[in-house]
């Protein structure tokens, strides 16, 4: 039987009303934006400014009119995609951690792992290619028999042995 923490998300304070309101508006905007309608939309735009061309005699306004169309565009949009790469990096990294925290042979010093210096992150992947070049440890029948019966009844179970793990601190 098996307990499942529940997830909390209670806040200390909640969200300002504009930060709510951005939050909506790029996480909507974002998945409009990112649509193939939106991607049509554009090249319509584009090309009824190209098709325009002959009409305003291919003048410095005609040419503004698009240069300040798409900066002004993209200058926003940038804001907008940062903030849902921001978003969708958070949810990655605390799926992460909570895989990581969940696992008993993972090392917990990984959770926030994205916050270390960008020296440290350097030396736990050094750490990381040395053991992936390391051939895998041996299994030990005995440790791992000790395990289960420390676990209690295998019944139901499939029984397969485990690697022997090495744990090891990243602080240097």
């Amino acid at each position: 039987m098996s307990t499942k923490r529940s997830l909390s998300t209670k806040r200390s304070s909640p969200p300002s009303p504009v930060a709510e309101a951005f939050r909506r508006f790029a996480c909507g905007s974002a998945e409009a934006l990112g649509s193939s309608w939106a991607f049509v939309g554009a090249l319509v735009v584009v090309s009824v400014w190209a098709l325009s061309g002959p009409l305003f005699g291919f003048s410095d306004t005609w040419q503004l009119v698009i240069n300040t169309g798409t900066t002004i565009v993209t200058f926003l949009m940038v804001f907008l995609i940062q903030n849902a790469q921001n978003r969708d990096a958070r949810a990655f990294h605390l799926k992460l951690d909570e895989l990581i925290h969940a696992v008993k042979e993972a090392r917990n010093e990984l959770i926030d792992v994205e916050d270390l210096s960008d020296d440290e992150l350097t030396k736990l992947q050094g750490e990381f290619v040395r053991l992936r070049k390391e051939p895998p440890c041996a299994v030990d029948a005995e440790t791992a028999d000790a395990e289960h019966a420390e676990a209690g009844s295998t019944k139901g179970r499939a029984r397969t042995p485990r690697r022997k793990t090495r744990r090891r601190s990243t602080a240097a």
